[in-house]
């Protein structure tokens, strides 16, 4: 059964950086698009970034673009999200999801598997 397992999330203060990963079991991992995800308390669940399969192609929210960078590694099966100039408002719950085939790349429900989270909180 391929399973999904976030790490990395904690306490940073404003301007710092934090290096999240998305551990994957099962052989067929570096088949999929890889996205992150992140939850604030109260509000929708909303893209971060995502990477093809391969790692040649990369997604990003416009929110996080030019601070944070995702990439992959297939033979490890680990996904990262490097997150740099963190701010208050990136504080939330960040999930990686696994990509199926349809649908859009910046929307959560073509993925249809995903990891139980990790806080990232950002003090300002």
């Amino acid at each position: 059964q391929v399973q999904l397992v976030e790490s990395g999330g904690g306490l940073v203060q404003a301007g710092g950086s934090l290096r999240l990963s998305c551990a994957a079991s099962g052989p067929t991992f570096n088949s999929y698009t890889t996205g992150w995800f992140r939850q604030a308390p109260g509000k929708e669940r909303e893209f971060v970034a995502a990477i093809s399969s391969s790692g040649t192609t990369t997604y990003y929210a416009d929110y996080v673009k030019g601070r944070f960078a995702i990439s992959r590694d297939n033979v490890k099966n680990m996904v990262y999200l490097q997150m740099n100039s963190l701010k208050h408002e990136d504080t939330a719950v960040y999930y990686c999801g696994r990509g199926g085939y349809s649908g859009s790349v910046y929307e959560s429900r073509r993925y249809d598997l995903w990891g139980q989270g990790t806080q990232v909180t950002v003090s300002s």
